[in-house]
Formats: C-alpha cells, structure tokens, sequence
C-alpha cells in the first residue's frame, strides 16, 4: 500500500468502446481534481484515446498473430454482418445479435486476461474500475477493492420490477416471461464456456445468464429521473447512483452554415451506428425538409455523402457534451452515454435503437416522457419528419427536461462517483 501522503493510483479498465471509455474519463477528470492519480488499461485500437485527456496509459497486447488494425477489420465485419439484424425486434435479435455477441465478448475476456494479469501487477493499483459487461478474473485477483460500472440500463442488474435485460420491454409486460426463456437459451453456450473460464482461473462460477458480479462497489449511471423502483432496493453501503456520467469537454462552434437560422438539432449513433450510411443518406434527405439546423457525426464515413444539404453540416467526430448542451433536440442509438447527456443538458431524445440496451433505453425514454422512440426499420420520411417537428414543440417535455437537468447538474455523477470510490479507499 502507498504511504498516507502518496495519491492512490486507480486503474480504469473500460471495454473497448467510446461509452465506456467516456464515462471513465469523466470520473477520472474529477479524481484527478480530489488528488488521486487515474490511469487507464487499453483494449488495442484505444491507443491514444486517454492521453489525449492528460491520462497514462498501459496498453494491452496484441492477442496472437493480431494487430490493432486487425481487431478493427473484425469489429468491422462483424458489425457488417449483423447490420441486417438490427432490423430485428429485441426477441428476433437474441439469435441473430445477442448470441454472437456475447460469444465474442467471452473471446475478448479470455485473450484479454494474460495481459491484463501482467500490467495489474505492474501497475499494482489502489483500486480498479471496471466498465464492462463481463469479468476478467485477473481483477478479482489484484489484490485490491475493485468497482464496477453499469454503464448499460440499469436492466443490467435483475429485479421482478425492473425489464428484463436488452428487452425493450416494460416490467410489467405479458411478453417478460418469453423474453427470459428466450434469453437463457441464446446465452447458455457462451455463458457455460465462460464459466468454464472462470474455473480456470481459479474464480467461482456465475449463476446462468450473469456474465458479472457486483464489485466492492457497483455505480449506476441510471439518473433518478428514469431509474426504477426495485423489489428489492439495492444496499446502500455498496451501490450507488450517478445521475450519468458526463464528462469535461472542449467547447463546440457550429460553423456557419448557408441556412443560418432554427434549432439545432444533433445525430449522433455512435461508432456502430455510423457504419450504416444508407440509413443515415435517408434520414439527411429528411432534414432538408425542415426548419431547422443539423449536426451529424458520421464517423469515418465522410466520404460516403456526395450531396449534403445547406441545413446540414457532417463531422468525423463531435464533443458530444458540448453539441449536445446547445441541441434542442438529440437523435440516438439509446447508448446509455447518450440518454444520459440529453438529460443532464435537458434535451428531448428521439431515441432509433439499433441493439442491445438501445432497446431498453428506447423504451424508458418514452415511459418517463423524456423523449420517443422511432423504429429503425419500419419509418417514412413523414413519420420522421412528424417525430422531430412534435419534439421540437412539445414545451412541456422541455419543461420536465429543464427540472431533470437542474438536479442532475447541481450534483454531478462525476462528482458522486469520484467521492464514492474514495470513500472506498
């Protein structure tokens, strides 16, 4: 242990996606401010991500025969692969989506842990924050208290009165009982090899359909305005609420644009969502149509528009926060990252879920009025059209968005998960 005069080092280890990776970087942010020293363990591919904040970083190695360039070629056509099954409902995707990707999460875990084992103890933290959705054993065997993050719905932690995970549903629907059984089954090959894993590693086993045990300490990122009232509330002494995550930004300038004038809107569906450019050429078309202004982030894939109308302006990459916090209106994925930030900032989400918590979030959006839900598949241009006009105007959403935000501004998640794992400490 270091001396009592000596920062503790507190090692983050998000999962190799730009979520996960910002959420910790704005708990980081804040605990670099209270005096202790965040550093970061990256997947490959992530390289650079966290010294850009003023962050060191350990990198992981390549597995095998592999390369950074190598993992984002198979992230690449995974994604292609399954982009017709985002189509899917949240039921018709546990076969098509679910499954292999848990199958594939199980394979990043057991690649990951050697390395990760090797740096932990290099690195021989005061604590480790893990923001993920599987366990790496060679946490449970640092030595020191670790943290989860549930940086996913809050579904992510079962309960009678909470929807089942990745479901879309509410708590109470007929459908729950099909969901659950349907579930277990698609994930029961890769849920018996990861335990398997585990056993390997000398780490008890999880019960059928858990891929992660609550740590020392388990945040939530679920602010109170959309979290749920469990069965069975969760202990205080080791669970805490964040009212989101968002982090410090730099300050985004719309550059001016031919049509100076109306709201400003933001798409943003994330790195996985850039990929379908077809989507996104559709939905531009629409924008043209309205009276407004719209910020796109496209990813990697500016190339692929020819034609971008005077109300439009495409970017490679925003500072979200930032874009968002002058938005009047936010078109997502229902990434937990960005549900959370249109509410710190008060801003309506008109929620396209593609997969996984997306579903969830979609879902909860609507049932706490703080945004609505548009299927991926199954819109027009005038059903989207109505969706941004009827957001746009609906004075008492912003009303109830405003108070949302307030609160969850005067006491920052940030903040709330910065003093807890000190606390922990």
């Amino acid at each position: 242990m270091r001396g009592r005069n000596e920062a503790p080092v507190i090692a983050f280890f998000p999962e190799a996606s730009f979520g996960a990776a910002l959420n910790c970087v704005g708990i980081a942010q804040e605990l670099a401010r209270m005096g202790a020293e965040p550093v970061f363990v990256c997947h490959p591919g992530f390289t650079g991500v966290f010294a850009d904040y003023g962050f060191k970083e350990y990198h992981l190695p390549e597995p095998p025969g592999g390369s950074a360039q190598a993992s984002a070629d198979y992230w690449q056509a995974f994604i292609n692969t399954h982009m017709p099954h985002f189509n899917l409902d949240a039921q018709a995707q546990l076969d098509t989506y679910v499954a292999p990707t848990w199958e594939a999460i199980v394979d990043t875990a057991i690649d990951a842990e050697a390395g990760l084992a090797a740096l932990l103890d290099q690195i021989r933290p005061d604590a480790i924050v893990l923001d993920n959705v599987i366990m790496f054993p060679a946490i449970a065997r640092a030595g020191c208290p670790w943290v989860r993050i549930v940086s996913c719905a809050e579904t992510e932690l079962p309960d009678a009165h909470v929807p089942p995970y990745l479901s879309g549903l509410a708590a109470d629907d007929p459908a729950r009982a099909g969901f659950e059984k349907a579930y277990a089954r698609a994930t029961r090959a890769a849920h018996r090899r990861y335990n398997d894993f585990r056993r390997a590693q000398g780490i008890a086993p999880l019960p059928q359909g858990i891929f992660l045990e609550n740590g020392d300490l388990t945040l939530l990122l679920s602010p109170e305005a959309v979290r749920y009232e469990r069965a069975r509330p969760l202990p205080a002494d080791r669970f805490a609420y964040l009212d989101g995550c968002v982090r410090t930004e730099s300050r985004f300038d719309l550059p001016r644009l031919p049509v100076a004038e109306g709201p400003m809107v933001y798409l943003g569906f994330g790195s996985l969502g850039a990929i379908d450019t077809a989507l996104i050429t559709r939905m531009i078309a629409v924008f043209a149509t309205l009276p407004a202004r719209f910020v796109v982030n496209v990813g990697g894939f500016l190339d692929a528009y020819d034609h971008v109308p005077d109300n439009v302006y495409l970017g490679d990459w925003f500072p979200q926060p930032s874009v968002v916090e002058q938005s009047a209106l936010f078109i997502h994925h229902g990434g937990n990252n960005s549900f959370c930030e249109a509410l710190y900032h008060g801003v309506p989400s008109l929620v396209m879920p593609y997969c996984w918590d997306g579903h969830d979030n979609a879902q909860r959006a609507e049932a706490t009025g703080t945004g609505m839900r548009i299927g991926r598949a199954d819109w027009n241009g005038e059903t989207l059209r109505t969706a941004i006009l009827r957001l746009l105007d609906d004075e008492a959403m912003r009303t109830r968005l405003a108070a949302i935000s307030g609160r969850m501004q005067a006491n920052p998640g940030t903040r709330r998960a910065a003093e807890a794992i000190l606390r922990l400490l």
